[in-house]
């Protein structure tokens, strides 16, 4: 197999960026069941604004060639001739919290229908440890009528972009790799090592590198969690949790984490993969799951602090007009999954408040047929309001003039900790 050509399935925040790097050196097709999305990416523009417009169209191509570049598709006979099929498609978790694989088990049957003797299948997907060789590979074998191992093989290179982050760039970022064997670990190796400039790290079996993935978002999700319940401490002690955190910086081996929000496609949803996987074995994962209550809870905590707020200025709850600045799930960037500021905005409603929100970076169409809320993404200077969430610390509300959407008697609550004591009224 000395030809490389590689098929990208999802082209989402993970897949797109991915395809357009080993584009810069092989022949790359890239997948998407999303006709809208290829369109976008054919047209040369990237909606989710992770490649640049310039960087995306400089490696695009028409047609199905054996040379460096990227097709774009919703064809599956345009993959057949790949040999390395890698799987970027979201692993989210349904309403009660447990993993929901679909969109992995239909990628792996789009994959298993164009599954040849030699192919390489890498899932870079975050999972539990043991989901590619003992739910995605049976589906392979299923579909394509291959032996795993011996008509075909597997890898598994977990994602670790972080969407809006321009600095750690998918190519500047230490790969972990591995393949169902150690002759294929060494060639998935082999193929990330050659396109990523920080280095790759071959560990040795799929379950270690699976495993080595869930725990670096469930390690995070915990530390948050312990910062949001020491918030939620300080604020009843009257004492300032930003300037607790300052000091106890100070300290070489502190570690640097802030009080806040956590939605997103990772670190809100990967520890109640590792935790399922858990309970599988008759193991309750008590931390983990502290964790992940704490900060689920924390847009139901937020809304109620600025609703007492505002009681405490004497403003009338019912009716008032309130602006939530920022709804995508961080700062700079128009990804919204799993945001869990509409758990603020949830919340507020039941108080029969009027919600505002204002996001200059989230598709206003898009947020509504996901969540059915109405944003916008102009600075709504016509209104004045009674309270103002700071909910997103995106750079645009760095510069809004808050005296000038506030009324006389008016509170900012501050989510992100973005604005000095003087500017705000509360916050986390």
């Amino acid at each position: 197999m000395d030809l490389i050509k590689i098929a990208v399935i999802g082209l989402g925040y993970v897949g797109l960026p991915l395809a357009r790097l080993f584009a810069t050196k092989y022949s790359v097709v890239g997948f998407d069941v999303n006709a809208d999305r290829v369109s976008e990416l054919i047209s040369g523009v990237d909606s989710t604004l992770e490649v640049d417009n310039k960087s995306l169209q400089s490696v695009l191509v028409s047609k199905n060639t054996n040379s460096k570049g990227l097709l774009c598709t919703n064809q599956i006979d345009k993959i057949k001739d790949c040999n390395y099929y890698i799987i970027t498609v979201p692993t989210p978790v349904n309403k009660n919290n447990s993993p929901d694989l679909s969109p992995l088990i239909k990628a792996s049957e789009t994959v298993g229908r164009v599954l040849k003797y030699g192919d390489i299948v890498i899932y870079e997907s975050t999972v539990y440890p043991g989901a590619t060789e003992e739910d995605c590979v049976p589906i392979l074998e299923k579909v394509s009528g291959l032996k795993f191992n011996k008509d075909f093989y597997a890898g598994y290179s977990p994602e670790r972009i972080n969407p809006g982050d321009k600095e750690h760039t998918v190519e500047k970022i230490l790969k972990v790799t591995s393949g169902s064997t150690p002759h294929i670990g060494k060639k998935v190796n082999k193929l990330y090592k050659s396109v990523i400039k920080a280095g790759t790290h071959l560990a040795p079996t799929i379950k270690v590198a699976e495993a080595a993935k869930v725990i670096e978002n469930s390690q995070r999700d915990i530390n948050i969690a312990f910062v949001n319940e020491l918030a939620k401490i300080f604020n009843l002690m009257n004492i300032n949790t930003s300037d607790v955190l300052k000091a106890a910086g100070t300290k070489w081996n502190f570690l640097n984490f802030k009080p806040g929000l956590v939605g997103g496609h990772c670190i809100g949803v990967d520890p109640y993969y590792l935790a399922q996987k858990a309970q599988e074995y008759g193991y309750n994962p008590e931390i983990i799951l502290a964790g992940r209550r704490t900060n689920d809870s924390m847009g139901e905590y937020v809304a109620n602090e600025v609703i007492k707020t505002m009681i405490q200025k004497d403003i009338k709850v019912k009716g008032s007009e309130i602006l939530i600045l920022g709804i995508s799930f961080k700062e700079n960037c128009p990804d919204f999954r799993n945001t869990k500021v509409v758990d603020v905005v949830s919340q507020l409603k039941k108080y029969n408040t009027n919600i505002t929100i204002y996001d200059p970076w989230v598709n206003e169409e898009k947020l509504m047929r996901e969540y059915g809320l109405k944003s916008t993404q102009h600075n709504p200077t016509n209104m004045k309001f009674d309270s103002i969430v700071l909910a997103v610390a995106h750079n645009e509300f760095k510069k809004l003039n808050f005296g000038s959407l506030r009324k006389e008697n008016s509170i900012i609550y501050d989510v992100k900790n973005s604005l000095s004591e003087s500017q705000k009224d509360n916050g986390l």
